[in-house]
Protein backbone atom coordinates (compact mmCIF):
# COMPACT_ATOMS: atom_id res chain seq x y z
CA UNK A 1 0.00 0.00 0.00
CA UNK A 2 3.26 2.48 1.27
CA UNK A 3 4.16 1.90 -2.71
CA UNK A 4 1.20 2.79 -4.01
CA UNK A 5 0.74 5.79 -2.36
CA UNK A 6 4.79 6.54 -2.77
CA UNK A 7 3.56 6.75 -6.77
CA UNK A 8 0.39 8.51 -7.16
CA UNK A 9 -0.21 10.68 -9.34
CA UNK A 10 -2.23 13.01 -7.10
CA UNK A 11 -0.69 16.46 -6.77
CA UNK A 12 1.38 16.92 -3.08
CA UNK A 13 1.38 20.40 -0.59
CA UNK A 14 4.75 22.17 -1.49
CA UNK A 15 5.12 21.96 2.69
CA UNK A 16 6.11 18.47 2.86
CA UNK A 17 6.27 18.33 6.71
CA UNK A 18 2.39 18.02 6.80
CA UNK A 19 2.89 14.81 5.07
CA UNK A 20 4.50 11.32 6.23
CA UNK A 21 7.91 10.70 4.12
CA UNK A 22 6.52 7.90 1.94
CA UNK A 23 3.91 10.14 0.71
CA UNK A 24 6.43 12.64 -0.57
CA UNK A 25 7.98 10.55 -3.30
CA UNK A 26 8.05 11.02 -6.64
CA UNK A 27 4.54 13.00 -6.75
CA UNK A 28 4.06 16.76 -8.49
CA UNK A 29 3.97 19.79 -6.36
CA UNK A 30 0.88 21.56 -5.73
CA UNK A 31 -0.05 24.76 -3.72
CA UNK A 32 -3.49 25.67 -1.93
CA UNK A 33 -4.92 28.35 -4.33
CA UNK A 34 -5.91 31.25 -1.80
CA UNK A 35 -9.46 31.67 -3.48
CA UNK A 36 -10.98 28.13 -4.10
CA UNK A 37 -8.90 26.07 -1.47
CA UNK A 38 -8.41 23.48 -4.00
CA UNK A 39 -4.59 22.40 -4.40
CA UNK A 40 -3.03 23.29 -8.24
CA UNK A 41 -0.66 21.55 -9.34
CA UNK A 42 2.54 23.64 -9.68
CA UNK A 43 4.45 23.81 -12.55
CA UNK A 44 8.45 23.73 -11.97
CA UNK A 45 10.14 27.26 -12.66
CA UNK A 46 12.28 27.64 -15.35
CA UNK A 47 16.05 27.67 -13.99
CA UNK A 48 17.39 26.69 -10.78
CA UNK A 49 16.11 26.84 -7.33
CA UNK A 50 16.96 29.61 -5.54
CA UNK A 51 19.23 28.42 -2.46
CA UNK A 52 21.81 31.39 -2.65
CA UNK A 53 20.93 34.94 -1.64
CA UNK A 54 21.15 36.28 -5.16
CA UNK A 55 20.59 34.62 -8.04
CA UNK A 56 21.05 35.42 -12.08
CA UNK A 57 17.80 33.94 -13.65
CA UNK A 58 19.01 35.33 -17.16
CA UNK A 59 19.23 38.64 -19.36
CA UNK A 60 17.69 41.32 -17.16
CA UNK A 61 16.62 39.58 -14.16
CA UNK A 62 17.68 39.04 -10.59
CA UNK A 63 16.04 37.55 -7.73
CA UNK A 64 17.52 38.78 -4.17
CA UNK A 65 16.83 36.12 -1.31
CA UNK A 66 15.05 37.41 1.87
CA UNK A 67 14.45 34.55 3.89
CA UNK A 68 11.67 32.66 3.40
CA UNK A 69 11.11 35.56 0.23
CA UNK A 70 12.38 37.30 -2.51
CA UNK A 71 12.90 40.58 -4.38
CA UNK A 72 12.10 40.23 -7.86
CA UNK A 73 14.71 42.69 -10.31
CA UNK A 74 13.76 43.33 -14.18
CA UNK A 75 15.97 44.99 -16.34
CA UNK A 76 15.70 43.57 -19.56
CA UNK A 77 14.29 45.34 -22.38
CA UNK A 78 11.40 43.83 -23.84
CA UNK A 79 10.32 41.57 -20.72
CA UNK A 80 6.84 41.16 -20.19
CA UNK A 81 5.54 39.92 -16.55
CA UNK A 82 1.85 38.31 -16.14
CA UNK A 83 -0.09 36.12 -13.98
CA UNK A 84 -0.24 32.42 -14.85
CA UNK A 85 -2.50 30.39 -11.78
CA UNK A 86 -0.56 30.99 -8.22
CA UNK A 87 2.76 32.16 -10.16
CA UNK A 88 4.62 35.40 -11.68
CA UNK A 89 5.92 34.80 -15.31
CA UNK A 90 8.33 36.48 -16.83
CA UNK A 91 8.45 36.36 -21.47
CA UNK A 92 10.81 37.95 -23.92
CA UNK A 93 8.33 37.43 -27.02
CA UNK A 94 6.42 33.60 -26.46
CA UNK A 95 9.05 32.41 -25.12
CA UNK A 96 9.15 32.02 -20.76
CA UNK A 97 12.15 33.23 -18.99
CA UNK A 98 11.47 32.62 -15.56
CA UNK A 99 8.37 31.79 -13.16
CA UNK A 100 7.64 32.51 -9.65
CA UNK A 101 5.12 31.77 -7.10
CA UNK A 102 3.35 34.86 -5.32
CA UNK A 103 3.77 33.21 -2.10
CA UNK A 104 7.41 33.40 -1.96
CA UNK A 105 7.36 37.06 -3.06
CA UNK A 106 7.93 40.25 -1.25
CA UNK A 107 8.37 42.77 -3.77
CA UNK A 108 8.87 43.63 -7.27
CA UNK A 109 11.69 46.50 -9.02
CA UNK A 110 11.50 47.43 -12.74
CA UNK A 111 14.59 49.26 -13.14
CA UNK A 112 14.85 49.77 -17.18
CA UNK A 113 12.64 51.09 -19.89
CA UNK A 114 11.11 48.26 -21.94
CA UNK A 115 9.14 46.37 -19.67
CA UNK A 116 5.77 45.87 -19.60
CA UNK A 117 2.90 43.92 -17.59
CA UNK A 118 -0.55 42.59 -16.89
CA UNK A 119 -2.88 44.39 -14.99
CA UNK A 120 -4.15 40.79 -13.62
CA UNK A 121 -1.00 40.62 -12.47
CA UNK A 122 -1.04 44.24 -10.54
CA UNK A 123 -4.27 42.97 -9.63
CA UNK A 124 -2.23 40.01 -7.90
CA UNK A 125 0.46 41.96 -6.30
CA UNK A 126 -1.65 44.32 -4.70
CA UNK A 127 -4.39 41.94 -3.23
CA UNK A 128 -1.14 40.50 -2.21
CA UNK A 129 0.69 42.93 -0.39
CA UNK A 130 3.79 43.06 -3.13
CA UNK A 131 4.66 46.31 -4.06
CA UNK A 132 5.53 47.18 -7.72
CA UNK A 133 8.89 49.69 -7.59
CA UNK A 134 9.33 51.32 -10.94
CA UNK A 135 13.32 53.18 -11.25
CA UNK A 136 15.19 55.57 -13.58
CA UNK A 137 18.06 54.44 -15.18
CA UNK A 138 19.68 57.06 -12.48
CA UNK A 139 18.13 54.95 -9.84
CA UNK A 140 15.63 57.56 -8.82
CA UNK A 141 11.94 56.17 -8.31
CA UNK A 142 9.52 57.73 -10.80
CA UNK A 143 6.38 55.67 -9.81
CA UNK A 144 5.46 53.28 -6.92
CA UNK A 145 2.19 50.92 -6.94
CA UNK A 146 0.77 49.27 -3.83
CA UNK A 147 -2.72 48.50 -2.46
CA UNK A 148 -4.53 51.28 -1.14
CA UNK A 149 -6.13 48.89 1.56
CA UNK A 150 -2.03 49.02 2.95
CA UNK A 151 -2.61 52.50 4.58
CA UNK A 152 -5.89 53.07 5.64
CA UNK A 153 -5.10 54.66 8.51
CA UNK A 154 -7.04 58.14 9.32
CA UNK A 155 -5.81 59.38 12.97
CA UNK A 156 -2.06 58.83 11.99
CA UNK A 157 -2.42 61.40 9.32
CA UNK A 158 -4.59 63.47 10.93
CA UNK A 159 -1.58 63.28 13.93
CA UNK A 160 0.91 64.23 10.99
CA UNK A 161 -0.60 67.53 9.90
CA UNK A 162 -1.01 67.93 13.20
CA UNK A 163 2.46 67.90 14.51
CA UNK A 164 3.72 70.31 11.51
CA UNK A 165 1.91 72.93 13.77
CA UNK A 166 3.69 72.26 17.23
CA UNK A 167 6.62 70.59 19.30
CA UNK A 168 6.18 67.17 17.67
CA UNK A 169 7.08 68.21 14.19
CA UNK A 170 10.07 70.64 15.69
CA UNK A 171 11.65 67.48 18.31
CA UNK A 172 11.42 64.88 14.80
CA UNK A 173 13.03 67.58 12.36
CA UNK A 174 16.32 67.98 15.22
CA UNK A 175 16.42 64.38 15.86
CA UNK A 176 16.48 64.00 11.88
CA UNK A 177 19.54 66.30 11.35
CA UNK A 178 21.52 64.97 14.80
CA UNK A 179 21.15 61.78 13.75
CA UNK A 180 22.59 61.86 10.68
CA UNK A 181 25.28 64.22 11.47
CA UNK A 182 26.12 61.07 13.82
CA UNK A 183 26.21 58.54 11.34
CA UNK A 184 28.03 60.69 9.03
CA UNK A 185 30.84 60.53 11.65
CA UNK A 186 30.66 57.01 12.45
CA UNK A 187 31.04 55.89 8.87
CA UNK A 188 33.76 58.04 8.32
CA UNK A 189 35.62 56.47 10.85
CA UNK A 190 34.40 53.09 9.75
CA UNK A 191 36.42 53.72 6.56
CA UNK A 192 39.51 55.43 7.93
CA UNK A 193 40.47 52.83 10.40
CA UNK A 194 41.47 50.93 7.32
CA UNK A 195 43.99 54.16 6.45
CA UNK A 196 45.96 54.04 9.89
CA UNK A 197 48.79 52.00 8.37
CA UNK A 198 49.16 52.69 5.07
CA UNK A 199 48.25 56.10 5.08
CA UNK A 200 48.53 57.64 8.72
CA UNK A 201 48.16 61.37 7.47
CA UNK A 202 44.61 60.69 5.37
CA UNK A 203 43.78 58.82 8.72
CA UNK A 204 44.41 61.69 10.91
CA UNK A 205 42.92 63.92 8.84
CA UNK A 206 39.47 61.85 8.55
CA UNK A 207 39.69 61.66 12.04
CA UNK A 208 39.60 64.91 12.66
CA UNK A 209 36.55 65.63 10.59
CA UNK A 210 34.87 63.14 12.04
CA UNK A 211 35.47 64.48 15.61
CA UNK A 212 34.00 67.93 13.98
CA UNK A 213 31.05 66.28 12.90
CA UNK A 214 30.40 64.77 16.59
CA UNK A 215 30.89 68.57 17.92
CA UNK A 216 28.05 69.47 15.20
CA UNK A 217 26.05 66.33 15.68
CA UNK A 218 25.79 67.98 19.51
CA UNK A 219 25.06 70.96 18.87
CA UNK A 220 21.76 69.73 16.54
CA UNK A 221 20.53 67.73 19.46
CA UNK A 222 20.27 71.08 21.42
CA UNK A 223 18.31 73.02 18.66
CA UNK A 224 14.79 73.59 20.44
CA UNK A 225 11.58 75.24 19.35
CA UNK A 226 7.68 74.89 19.53
CA UNK A 227 7.24 74.73 15.98
CA UNK A 228 8.95 72.73 12.85
CA UNK A 229 8.93 76.63 11.17
CA UNK A 230 11.14 77.52 14.94
CA UNK A 231 14.02 75.11 14.20
CA UNK A 232 14.00 74.33 10.15
CA UNK A 233 16.79 76.99 9.01
CA UNK A 234 18.79 76.72 12.46
CA UNK A 235 19.31 73.01 11.82
CA UNK A 236 19.72 73.50 7.52
CA UNK A 237 22.34 75.87 8.71
CA UNK A 238 24.11 73.28 10.42
CA UNK A 239 23.61 70.18 8.36
CA UNK A 240 25.28 72.73 5.65
CA UNK A 241 28.30 72.95 7.10
CA UNK A 242 28.30 69.17 7.88
CA UNK A 243 28.08 67.94 4.97
CA UNK A 244 30.65 69.93 3.31
CA UNK A 245 33.21 68.68 5.87
CA UNK A 246 31.88 64.82 5.40
CA UNK A 247 32.07 65.36 2.03
CA UNK A 248 35.99 66.42 2.38
CA UNK A 249 36.03 62.64 4.76
CA UNK A 250 34.53 60.65 1.93
CA UNK A 251 36.47 62.15 -0.69
CA UNK A 252 39.82 61.51 1.04
CA UNK A 253 39.27 58.24 1.43
CA UNK A 254 38.39 57.38 -2.22
CA UNK A 255 41.30 59.59 -3.38
CA UNK A 256 43.44 57.20 -4.73
CA UNK A 257 40.81 55.32 -6.32
CA UNK A 258 38.97 57.62 -8.26
CA UNK A 259 38.22 61.49 -8.71
CA UNK A 260 35.19 63.19 -6.67
CA UNK A 261 35.06 66.46 -6.38
CA UNK A 262 32.32 66.99 -3.76
CA UNK A 263 28.33 66.04 -3.82
CA UNK A 264 26.31 66.69 -6.74
CA UNK A 265 22.52 66.03 -6.70
CA UNK A 266 21.35 66.55 -10.01
CA UNK A 267 22.79 65.93 -13.80
CA UNK A 268 26.12 64.55 -11.96
CA UNK A 269 28.33 63.07 -14.55
CA UNK A 270 31.15 61.69 -12.59
CA UNK A 271 31.14 57.78 -11.47
CA UNK A 272 30.92 58.72 -7.72
CA UNK A 273 27.69 60.90 -7.36
CA UNK A 274 26.56 58.62 -10.23
CA UNK A 275 26.48 55.88 -7.28
CA UNK A 276 25.14 58.21 -5.00
CA UNK A 277 22.18 59.41 -6.86
CA UNK A 278 21.81 55.60 -8.12
CA UNK A 279 21.81 54.09 -4.03
CA UNK A 280 19.68 56.89 -3.06
CA UNK A 281 17.13 56.28 -5.96
CA UNK A 282 16.58 52.50 -4.34
CA UNK A 283 16.41 53.23 -0.55
CA UNK A 284 13.85 56.29 -1.72
CA UNK A 285 11.73 53.31 -2.92
CA UNK A 286 12.09 51.15 0.23
CA UNK A 287 11.93 54.07 2.75
CA UNK A 288 8.73 55.32 0.39
CA UNK A 289 7.00 51.97 0.76
CA UNK A 290 7.53 51.84 4.10
CA UNK A 291 6.42 55.19 5.21
CA UNK A 292 2.64 54.20 3.22
CA UNK A 293 2.58 50.66 5.07
CA UNK A 294 2.98 52.85 8.18
CA UNK A 295 -0.69 54.73 7.20
CA UNK A 296 1.96 58.24 6.59
CA UNK A 297 1.44 60.70 4.08
CA UNK A 298 4.38 60.65 2.02
CA UNK A 299 4.00 64.44 1.21
CA UNK A 300 3.84 65.51 4.54
CA UNK A 301 7.54 66.26 6.17
CA UNK A 302 9.19 68.40 8.89
CA UNK A 303 12.63 68.91 7.65
CA UNK A 304 12.17 69.02 4.30
CA UNK A 305 9.90 71.73 2.93
CA UNK A 306 6.57 70.92 1.46
CA UNK A 307 6.47 70.90 -2.45
CA UNK A 308 4.32 69.60 -5.18
CA UNK A 309 5.55 66.56 -5.93
CA UNK A 310 8.07 66.46 -3.69
CA UNK A 311 7.63 63.45 -0.86
CA UNK A 312 9.07 65.60 2.32
CA UNK A 313 8.30 62.89 4.49
CA UNK A 314 9.95 60.35 2.87
CA UNK A 315 13.28 62.80 2.40
CA UNK A 316 13.00 63.38 6.04
CA UNK A 317 13.41 59.62 7.31
CA UNK A 318 15.53 58.53 4.21
CA UNK A 319 18.40 60.70 5.92
CA UNK A 320 18.93 58.06 8.73
CA UNK A 321 19.71 55.16 6.52
CA UNK A 322 21.78 57.51 3.66
CA UNK A 323 25.47 56.46 5.28
CA UNK A 324 24.77 52.91 6.73
CA UNK A 325 22.94 51.86 3.62
CA UNK A 326 23.69 53.58 0.11
CA UNK A 327 27.08 55.55 1.59
CA UNK A 328 28.83 52.48 3.52
CA UNK A 329 28.23 50.49 -0.17
CA UNK A 330 29.29 52.98 -2.18
CA UNK A 331 32.98 53.69 -0.76
CA UNK A 332 32.82 49.90 -0.76
CA UNK A 333 32.55 49.56 -4.47
CA UNK A 334 35.01 51.78 -5.03
CA UNK A 335 38.16 50.57 -2.92
CA UNK A 336 37.24 47.29 -4.01
CA UNK A 337 37.79 47.98 -7.48
CA UNK A 338 34.74 46.78 -8.45
CA UNK A 339 32.99 47.89 -11.36
CA UNK A 340 32.27 51.49 -12.40
CA UNK A 341 31.46 52.73 -15.92
CA UNK A 342 29.68 55.39 -17.39
CA UNK A 343 27.67 55.95 -20.67
CA UNK A 344 25.97 59.12 -22.12
CA UNK A 345 26.11 60.71 -18.87
CA UNK A 346 24.74 57.72 -16.51
CA UNK A 347 25.77 54.53 -15.24
CA UNK A 348 26.10 51.84 -17.99
CA UNK A 349 23.90 48.83 -17.26
CA UNK A 350 26.41 46.49 -15.90
CA UNK A 351 27.50 48.67 -13.27
CA UNK A 352 24.13 49.66 -12.47
CA UNK A 353 23.13 45.96 -12.16
CA UNK A 354 26.15 44.69 -10.26
CA UNK A 355 25.47 48.22 -7.95
CA UNK A 356 21.90 47.71 -7.28
CA UNK A 357 22.62 44.63 -6.15
CA UNK A 358 24.96 45.43 -3.70
CA UNK A 359 22.65 48.00 -2.42
CA UNK A 360 19.71 45.36 -1.86
CA UNK A 361 22.45 42.96 -0.10
CA UNK A 362 23.21 45.82 2.71
CA UNK A 363 19.54 46.59 2.61
CA UNK A 364 19.24 42.52 3.29
CA UNK A 365 22.19 43.11 6.08
CA UNK A 366 21.84 42.42 9.50
CA UNK A 367 22.36 45.34 11.99
CA UNK A 368 21.80 45.85 15.82
CA UNK A 369 18.61 47.43 16.90
CA UNK A 370 16.67 47.55 20.51
CA UNK A 371 19.11 44.99 21.61
CA UNK A 372 18.25 42.43 18.62
CA UNK A 373 19.53 41.91 14.94
CA UNK A 374 17.53 42.58 12.51
CA UNK A 375 17.63 43.08 8.47
CA UNK A 376 17.99 46.75 7.78
CA UNK A 377 15.00 46.93 5.59
CA UNK A 378 12.63 45.36 8.37
CA UNK A 379 14.51 48.31 10.68
CA UNK A 380 13.47 51.14 7.81
CA UNK A 381 9.76 49.37 8.24
CA UNK A 382 9.73 49.42 12.12
CA UNK A 383 10.98 53.28 11.89
CA UNK A 384 8.08 54.22 9.70
CA UNK A 385 6.00 52.55 12.58
CA UNK A 386 7.56 54.19 15.53
CA UNK A 387 7.00 57.48 13.50
CA UNK A 388 3.55 56.97 13.30
CA UNK A 389 3.43 56.02 17.03
CA UNK A 390 5.36 59.13 17.84
CA UNK A 391 3.07 61.26 15.65
CA UNK A 392 -0.08 59.67 17.83
CA UNK A 393 1.93 60.54 21.17
CA UNK A 394 2.37 57.10 22.14
CA UNK A 395 6.23 56.51 22.26
CA UNK A 396 9.37 58.64 21.96
CA UNK A 397 11.13 58.36 18.74
CA UNK A 398 14.52 57.33 18.51
CA UNK A 399 16.60 57.02 15.07
CA UNK A 400 18.18 54.51 13.88
CA UNK A 401 21.89 55.28 14.50
CA UNK A 402 24.56 52.15 12.86
CA UNK A 403 27.61 51.09 14.51
CA UNK A 404 30.83 50.49 13.59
Amino acid sequence: MASDEATTDKPRRIHPEYEPAAKRLHVPPAQINLFTGEEEPVRVPVGPELEEEELHVGEGITLIKSGDTSQLIISGFGAFMGKTGERLTVKVGRKVIYEFPFFRLSEVSVISRGVTLSSDLLMELCQRGVQVNFLHGTGKPYAKITSPMLSAVVKARREQIGAMEDERGARFAVLVVANKIANQAKLLRYCGKYLKTSDSETYKRVEGIARDLKHLAHKAGQVSGGRTDEVRNVLMGIEGTSGRLYWEGVQAIVARKVEFFGRVHRGATDRVNALLNYGYGILYSQVWGAVITAGLEPFVGFLHVDRPGKPSLVLDLVEEFRQPVVDRTVISHINLGERLEMEGGLLNGDTRKLFSQKVLERLESRESYQGKKYQIRSIIQIQARNLASFLRREREYRPFGFRW
